[in-house]
């Protein structure tokens, strides 16, 4: 088969050959070449095949055309699919993606950006540890464009966000369980200070207020987050023996949580939702399989890492000629998942 040329490129996109150059170089913004042309370019490129040598590219352009991505566990089903969206996204762009996990240690954190530094990676998307907002300012301060996803930093706005309006999210579901008829939520949460975590803590508490509804002792579980599987599986034992009688809902706040739930769920025999409603923040392939199936509040993870990686790229075509695209916080909505747990 023939090699695809940028000559052929340019005949089948009607654009001249240095117009594809300055595309595939990563000149065209710089050049003042319409983003238009620019996406018109990648795509003929993309469908005829081409295939750059990235080596020589690099040594031209000072890019190695790979992306480091940083979850906190690439195991868990919401990052394993979160990943697997931004690194389908960043194909359409062509750029690779090398992605790893941090445990939400805050070393590791470090020695995982330090690690991809070193590769040379041209930019950085990160689901962040607590303390990391330091080490990021440094990579903003190298001119290596840093996106962060699920979670951010309230007191640092010049790092862009994108992220699921976590607060809404527990509202909406709060709102729904107290419409259906149950006051006696209980909620299990992680122990944790990041922002994200406390915007869905206060927002349980604010729709009690709105209500009218007093919170009660021992409604909130928090289960710290160094626990091993055993031990939080047995304090989510301990709170949901008292299903049906001291509360009638349960509500998990991340899907390892609700996943936790199910298996005592199980174990306890508690009917659900004669019971106990069920609900949880996060969708999981679990949650649609057991029965009865299980609602969440459903994060729109395709349109998550679609958006992480467009505001990355348009960072990294940014050239200093044209203004900055806006730091701001770029907030999606999450929808609620009506299943027959409630």
């Amino acid at each position: 088969m023939k090699k695809v040329s940028i000559s052929d490129i340019a005949r089948k996109a009607g654009v001249s050959v240095s117009t594809v150059s300055f595309v595939m170089n990563d000149k065209a913004v710089k050049m003042r070449i319409s983003r238009e042309v620019i996406e018109k370019v990648e795509n003929v490129a993309r469908e005829m095949g081409y295939r750059p040598n990235q080596l020589a590219r690099g040594l031209r352009t000072g890019k190695t055309k790979t992306i480091g991505l940083i979850v906190e566990n690439i195991s868990n089903a919401f990052f394993a699919k979160l990943a697997k969206s931004i690194e389908d996204e960043a194909k359409k762009y062509d750029y690779k993606v090398v992605y790893c996990s941090t445990d939400n240690d805050e070393d590791k954190a470090r020695d995982l950006i330090n690690m991809l530094s070193q590769r040379q990676v041209d930019g950085y998307i990160i689901v962040p540890t607590l303390n990391l907002a330091e080490d990021i300012r440094k990579l903003q301060a190298e001119n290596k464009p840093v996106v962060l996803i699920d979670r951010y930093f309230p007191q640092h706005d010049e790092i862009p966000a994108v992220l699921v309006d976590n607060y809404e999210g527990v509202s909406g579901g709060m709102e729904y369980l107290i419409g259906k008829g149950y006051r006696k939520v209980v909620l299990v949460t992680i122990e944790t200070e990041m922002a994200h975590m406390k915007d869905r803590l206060r927002a349980y508490y604010d729709v009690l207020n709105r209500h009218g509804i007093a919170p009660v002792d021992g409604f909130v579980k928090v289960v710290p987050y160094e626990s091993d599987r055993e031990t939080a599986l047995k304090e989510v034992e301990d709170l949901l023996a008292g299903a049906g009688t001291a509360f009638d809902a349960v509500f998990f706040l991340t899907n390892y949580l609700g996943v936790l739930g199910i298996e005592a769920i199980k174990k306890l025999q508690i009917k659900v939702p004669g019971q106990l409603a069920v609900l949880c923040f996060d969708d999981n392939d679990i949650f649609r399989l057991y029965t009865p199936t299980i609602s969440v509040i459903r994060q729109p993870i395709e349109a998550i890492g679609q958006k992480a990686m467009s505001t990355l790229i348009e960072r990294l075509r940014h050239t200093g000629e044209e203004a900055f695209p806006e730091n701001a916080p770029l907030m999606l909505i999450a929808d609620l998942v009506k299943r027959e747990s409630i």
